[in-house]
């Protein structure tokens, strides 16, 4: 069993990086547990990063535990499979058998992507098959794009990829109908819309070529855009009493208020609270919170060192 932390990181991302790069450089005690399982890491490149502009993924996070590492972070790579509580000190068990103790416990757990159960989508996810329009979009602007639908997302998606491109037909696929507003707006656009349920991805060369429908027909392209579900991993949060809050749209997160969620000590971070954080905005919101947290450790060593002080004159005198 570890001596007490003063902060425990579990997902090593750009939140919980940056999170950790904030406390360590304010000598705080911090451990980061990563599982090694990045979300992004199928993409070739991590956009919208000031000064950083389509870095490697992996690349980016590995530098990033440099960093952390620098300025005295721990940073374990092991899952994180059980949280609890031990009085007013929290408990992180890891899979190698590792028990963490911390005051303070970030949960920069990152979401899991549910995408469509057709062949083809997860073998060409994060690289044909694309979501964001500011994460890809531009690398695939005046190209082919096959938008499938499966709710009232894909309408908006569709009109963001058109801006990059004048050549983008939505797939109705198992969406429900279209309302005329809508189809006015496609129309207006010049956005194709297509009936007809998808059958699989077709693949050349092992690059996409395109999308088959199930009635046969063959719809060439360049990439294809889709709307996952987006879940959180909450399951240790859940351990420790809290409760995964449902989104609009399907799946789950954790709720927080500026990175502090409900359950005492525990924060949230990137996309286990903000399932749209893209890599800036969870790097900051990871800065951020690491920053509080050092702020309420400050407020909480200042009380423990008066009560002390307090106290000391009684010792003295009983002696």
């Amino acid at each position: 069993m570890d001596t007490t932390h003063d902060v425990v990181i579990v997902g090593g991302g750009p939140a919980g990086l940056s999170a950790a790069v904030a406390l360590a450089r304010s000598l705080r005690r911090t451990v980061v547990v990563d599982a090694g399982e990045a979300r992004n890491a199928p993409a070739a490149h991590a956009h919208n990063l000031l000064g950083r502009e389509a870095v490697p993924p992996l690349e980016l996070l590995a530098e990033g535990r440099r960093e952390a590492e620098r300025y005295g972070a721990e940073v374990v790579h092991d899952r994180a499979v059980a949280a609890g509580r031990d009085g007013d000190v929290l408990t992180v068990r890891l899979a190698g058998g590792r028990e963490l103790r911390a005051r303070r416990l970030v949960l920069a757990t990152g979401l899991v992507d549910g995408l469509p159960e057709l062949p083809g989508v997860r073998e060409h996810w994060g690289s044909d098959v694309l979501h964001c329009p500011y994460c890809h979009g531009y690398e695939f602007r005046d190209r082919r794009l096959l938008v499938l639908g499966r709710d009232e997302r894909s309408v908006h998606q569709a009109l963001l990829f058109r801006q990059v491109s004048p050549d983008v037909t939505l797939l109705r696929h198992t969406m429900p109908e279209i309302d005329e507003d809508e189809l006015e707006m496609l129309a207006a656009r010049d956005v194709e819309v297509v009936d007809g349920a998808v059958a699989r991805l077709r693949t050349e060369d092992g690059r996409l070529a395109g999308v088959e429908l199930e009635d046969g027909r063959v719809l060439p392209a360049d990439g294809v855009v889709v709307a996952p579900t987006f879940s959180a991993r909450t399951e240790l949060f859940e351990q420790l009493g809290g409760v995964a809050t449902p989104h609009p749209m399907g799946g789950t997160f954790i709720h927080s208020e500026g990175g502090r969620t409900d359950v005492p000590g525990v924060w949230a971070v990137g996309n286990a609270s903000n399932l749209s954080a893209m890599v800036a905005s969870s790097s900051a919101e990871g800065l951020l919170a690491g920053a509080m947290i050092n702020a309420e450790l400050v407020e909480e060593d200042v009380r423990a060192a008066r009560e002390q002080r307090a106290a000391a004159p009684v010792a003295a005198h009983a002696g």
